[in-house]
């Protein structure tokens, strides 16, 4: 079939994703620094900075998405250098899931961006427009070329050869690596008393720790099965996520912001400080939400890739 060699736009892109994946290889251990400035005798220290306070929670969180990007960005630059087919099955991959956790994270952040008051029409404007292209357009428009019959017959051309991942199917996939972040998402809430939601209440300390702990270890086992695509793993799945989804909204929507802030215990400068944020319990319950329903809806569609009479993997 006739098409168009995308080598060196795939080239440039690989060379993009590994510059970009370095460079945040790097960052990681660079931000640890930050936890100086923070400590007794840094610049910015103050009463309470320290493990289950907001601002060391925060830069623990950045450091390992700095390395969250690096996993990521340096296998799949490779494997756009070298044109390999799986290169471009994870990447239409990771972009869906994108999707999945972006839009609601953009929502979230336009409910507090209009809320606040000292913000002039016109940056918020511009936020809006970045976020709408970050978030949503770059990736659906990513999506679509990935899928071009151009970019496809240039991998097929360049790597003749097929990868269990092409075969177990894109909602699986997509089940798959969204289950991923939300374990690395999971260990966030321990630097913040370890908080979790439990259909109505908040548990926190080592409880909530608990729970936490809990929940990645299911979440491991299902991602291992719905790698292999196991029967039980998507039933296993379509539990998991149904019950995480009503306790997450059910218990957000039932709370205050104030009360979601001292469940987490934090300094009282921390407090003083994060009380002026216009945010309210539905925010959250859209913002933890609207991703489980999300990925709930990713796993009903995953249910034709495994047929009872389908060999399972492994």
């Amino acid at each position: 079939m006739v098409y168009r060699d995308r080598t060196s736009l795939l080239t440039a892109i690989g060379v993009l994703l590994l510059l970009v994946g370095i460079s945040a290889a790097l960052l990681g251990p660079l931000e640890m620094y930050c936890f100086y400035l923070f400590s007794e005798g840094g610049r910015f220290h103050y009463d309470g900075f320290g493990f289950g306070s907001f601002m060391f929670g925060y830069i623990a969180a950045q450091i390992i998405g700095y390395y969250l990007i690096a996993l990521l960005l340096i296998p799949l630059g490779y494997g756009h250098l070298r044109a390999r087919r799986w290169a471009r099955t994870l990447a239409v991959a990771l972009l869906w899931s994108w999707l999945v956790v972006g839009i609601p994270l953009m929502v979230a952040f336009l409910f507090v961006l209009l809320s606040a008051k000292d913000l002039s029409p016109a940056v918020a404007l511009i936020v809006v427009v970045l976020l709408g292209l970050s978030y949503a357009v770059a990736p659906w428009l990513l999506i679509r070329f990935y899928r071009g019959r151009n970019v496809r017959r240039t991998f097929e051309a360049r790597d003749p050869n097929s990868y269990w991942i092409e075969g177990l199917g894109m909602p699986v996939l997509v089940t798959s690596c969204l289950s991923i972040l939300y374990v690395v998402a999971l260990h966030v809430p321990i630097f913040f008393n370890g908080l979790f939601p439990f259909f109505g209440t908040w548990l926190s300390g080592l409880e909530g720790i608990l729970a936490l702990d809990i929940s990645m270890v299911c979440l491991v086992c299902l991602i291992w099965g719905m790698l292999r695509q196991r029967t039980w793993a998507w039933w296993g799945s379509l539990v998991y996520f149904g019950l995480l989804t009503v306790t997450s909204m059910a218990t957000a929507l039932k709370s205050s912001y104030s009360e979601i802030l001292s469940n987490m215990n934090f300094p009282s400068f921390e407090v003083e400080m994060l009380q002026g944020i216009p945010l309210q319990g539905y925010h959250f319950a859209a913002l933890i939400g609207v991703p489980l329903i999300i990925t709930l809806c990713v796993v009903v569609l995953s249910k034709r890739h495994f047929s009872t009479w389908k060999t399972p993997r492994g």
